[in-house]
């Protein structure tokens, strides 16, 4: 009995490993979107054995590092948004297969339009039960990255309606030159909103296994988690491949070329240790 549950479990996780470098169908129409809202929520791109394998895997490392936040009462607007973990990759071999799929990082490619995509880095955003409100935000704010060829993939370990906080996005807002100066805070909830009011927004749950890409100048928010259960979402940003180090332009976007981008040069691609190439045509 117990050799039949092994190997049981074992053909699981391979099914799943296995998956994770299969290619999902992209269509023009998909990259037509993408070009269009500046994000995409695609369904079915990851199914629930590939999930139960590595959800509980993200899950226990995320519990054992974030031992360090304060109480969640104790927090600013930013930390009660969610528990922020990131790289995983480096120090978690079974995460890296994970964040290293052929699949997810194909699918950013091909949305992008470029020949091949690097890590920029991984990260854990795990909104606790009564966690609070994400700002509206663009993430390119904190990026020294030369052009707007980069993508996140936001994928839910767990079907998220909308009372647990999922990602909300204003449609067609990386076109828009507004609030790219500000920090994820009540500031920019408040000044980027105002600036949002006639752009159409996609404020949908997800399903298991569905997933979303966005744009790193697409602007986004999520609710607050109103339920008793963690919201846990791992993400993956991407860049073109050859993406090249922009010279800092605030105090977010130096401390990230020093931890994300270590020894990458200004004006040369970035392609340390930490930026490997994940999928290239």
């Amino acid at each position: 009995m117990g050799d039949d549950v092994a190997m049981s479990t074992s053909t699981s996780a391979a099914a799943a490993t296995n998956l994770l470098d299969q290619p999902y169908a992209i269509t023009d129409e998909h990259v037509a979107r993408y070009r269009r809202d500046g994000c995409i929520k695609l369904k079915e791109v990851l199914d629930a054995a590939t999930l139960a394998i590595y959800g509980p895997l993200i899950r226990d490392h995320v519990a054992e590092r974030a031992k360090q936040l304060p109480p969640l009462e104790q927090r600013s607007t930013y930390g009660k948004a969610f528990q922020q973990i990131c790289n995983l990759w480096p120090d978690h071999a079974e995460v890296r297969r994970f964040v290293f799929s052929q699949r997810l990082a194909r699918i950013a490619a091909e949305l992008m339009e470029c020949r091949g995509v690097r890590m920029y880095h991984d990260q854990a955003l795990f909104k606790e039960p009564g966690g609070g409100f994400t700002p509206w935000h663009a993430d390119q704010q904190y990026w020294p990255l030369s052009s707007d060829k980069s993508v996140t993939v936001w994928i839910p370990l767990q079907a998220t309606p909308l009372e647990m906080g999922p990602l909300q996005f204003a449609l067609g807002s990386q076109r828009l030159p507004i609030g790219r100066g500000l920090e994820i805070s009540d500031d920019s909830e408040r000044m980027i909103g105002a600036k949002l009011t006639d752009l159409p927004k996609d404020e949908t749950p997800f399903d298991l296994g569905e997933v979303s890409f966005h744009s790193g100048w697409s602007m986004h928010r999520a609710g607050p988690n109103r339920t008793q259960e963690m919201r846990g979402v791992m993400t993956v940003i991407y860049m073109d491949m050859d993406m090249r180090l922009a010279k800092p332009a605030n105090r977010n976007q130096e401390t990230d070329w020093h931890g994300w981008c270590p020894g990458a040069q200004i004006g040369q691609v970035i392609d340390s240790p930490l930026n490997p190439v994940l999928w290239q045509r």
